[in-house]
């Protein structure tokens, strides 16, 4: 039976209006909500919401599990007792994040509020916060981890005193009881956390909004994840990475992506049953309706870089786990709405597997054009069981993409459209709501018909990214209204 079709908007939180330096779950993720709906949109995308660590990418997190407190909502906090309303003043800039010294203040006041909780008697509360710590089989690592990574000004956790990078017991019991504090704040930051997420979620649900968010294959090195279970990677002898994870050179970059990250021991990971995965997509589906899977090629196989090389260049691929994974997940779970990132060097075995579990993959508009009418990502070559994007978080915008070109290049594409160019933002946009493709997704820097000073990041680069802000006035019933006829004209309006 086919699904009904319908579109929606890619915005991460950190590029919310409101007060703080930074995008919150608070009122103003609520407010758009309401536009979505206005607009008769179905889904909110958002990329992924743990602890952001290394570049403030969402894409390198201290951990898999956790959630990011930058996006906790002060005024949330404040309304509950913990701080007072002479806290929220930070005169932070509103235009973009400055990651640095949002940082400083939130966490500053966050600090408070975790010192205010645990002096208080509230019952009711505790008794909650102590049945959030019980739940969540991770937390106690992640914050322990992350009293250490403080307690060590920041150094990688293979850079801690061996035992500790160890997990000798007796050691990790000493430095437990050492940092109490520390642990408690980390657990009271994550409670925080998912309250709020729980409470927006609810909200967006019960205006027919849904979440896609958004798991990355990887996890970074220096995270909780890999110091938690060493054995899960390939790891020598002293903890750091034998191969690390990239891509080969592509579309991006003509010396690959040199991501990284570590690289699974998938014969480790299959003699435990895939546990570790099957936890992180149960967890996962407790934040999101629907989940993107970041660089899904890698399950199949993935490019692997001895490490201490300079570029991705010197890799080889290297077969994952396939199809024994996504049965494992769905003998635990059942069957999962998930979204294959399909892009870039894809293989036969790659599609097999995708269309093994039925995973729509997706489709770029910006790499529609220059190759031909044989190009996958063109409209007329479209499919129902894909997820069509003028662009990524990975893109420039529409309009910046587009200028880039050449002339003849632009011509190509106006053809194509059968269009002026004039709107090419929004010309792009009806040919994705216009797409067969049962989901069409539309960054909300298109909507607004933003140059390169909308875009999210550049790939491949590690500084001056994640921080583009949405302006508080931008959002108008016009906007919704406009947004709203086109997606009823190609039959994908939620109201």
């Amino acid at each position: 039976m086919r699904h009904r079709r319908k579109s929606g908007v890619l915005l991460h939180p950190t590029s919310l209006p409101g007060p703080g330096g930074i995008g919150s779950l608070g009122k103003d993720a609520c407010r758009f909500v309401d536009f979505l709906q206005s607009a008769g949109q179905s889904y909110w995308q958002v990329l992924p919401l743990g602890p952001a660590a290394y570049g403030n990418s969402p894409y390198s997190s201290y951990s898999a599990f956790a959630g990011n407190p930058l996006l906790i909502n002060l005024e949330t906090v404040q309304a509950e007792g913990d701080i007072a309303k002479g806290d929220l003043a930070a005169g932070l800039p509103a235009e973009s994040v400055d990651y640095q010294r949002v940082e400083e203040h939130k966490y500053a006041v966050l600090r408070k509020a975790a010192a205010s909780f645990f002096a208080k008697g509230d019952q009711g509360r505790r008794e909650e916060f102590w049945r959030f710590c019980d739940s969540n089989h991770w937390l106690h690592d992640y914050a322990l981890f992350m009293a250490l990574k403080e307690h060590f000004q920041g150094k990688s956790w293979c850079d801690w005193p061996a035992k500790l990078a160890r997990r000798e017991p007796l050691t990790l019991k000493e430095y437990a009881v050492q940092l109490g504090t520390a642990i408690g704040e980390q657990q009271y930051l994550q409670w925080q956390f998912f309250k709020q997420w729980g409470v927006l979620k609810l909200y967006a649900n019960g205006r027919g909004i849904e979440i896609i968010g958004d798991i990355p294959i990887f996890v970074a090195f220096d995270s909780a994840d890999v110091w938690a279970h060493p054995e899960l990677f390939h790891l020598d002898e002293r903890g750091r990475p034998t191969v690390v994870a990239g891509v080969p050179p592509d579309y991006f970059s003509k010396t690959g992506q040199l991501w990284g990250n570590p690289l699974y021991n998938w014969e480790a990971i299959a003699y435990h049953g895939f546990g570790w995965w099957i936890e992180r997509f149960r967890s996962a589906f407790t934040l999101y309706d629907t989940v993107r899977v970041d660089h899904f090629r890698g399950f199949e196989a993935c490019w692997e870089v001895p490490a201490g090389e300079k570029t991705a260049v010197n890799g080889r691929w290297l077969k994952g786990p396939g199809e024994n994974l996504f049965h494992a997940v769905n003998n635990a779970l059942g069957e999962l709405p998930i979204i294959a990132e399909d892009l870039g060097v894809i293989t036969p075995e790659v599609e097999a597997l995708r269309d093994r579990f039925g995973f729509p993959g997706m489709k770029i508009l910006q790499f529609a054009f220059g190759s031909g009418p044989d190009n996958a990502y063109l409209p007329h070559n479209h499919i129902p069981e894909c997820v069509v994007y003028t662009g990524t978080h990975d893109n420039d915008t529409t309009l910046g993409w587009f200028g880039k070109l050449s002339v003849k290049e632009q011509k190509q594409v106006v053809n194509y459209l059968g269009t002026p160019g004039k709107e090419i933002a929004w010309e792009l946009i009806r040919a994705a709501l216009a797409s067969v493709a049962t989901t069409a997704i539309i960054p909300l820097q298109d909507l607004l018909g933003l140059g390169s000073e909308g875009k999210m990041n550049t790939p491949g680069t590690s500084s001056g990214n994640w921080t583009w802000r949405l302006p508080a006035t931008a959002i108008s019933s016009k906007l919704g209204k406009r947004l709203h006829e086109l997606t009823e004209m190609y039959g994908r309006a939620s109201n």
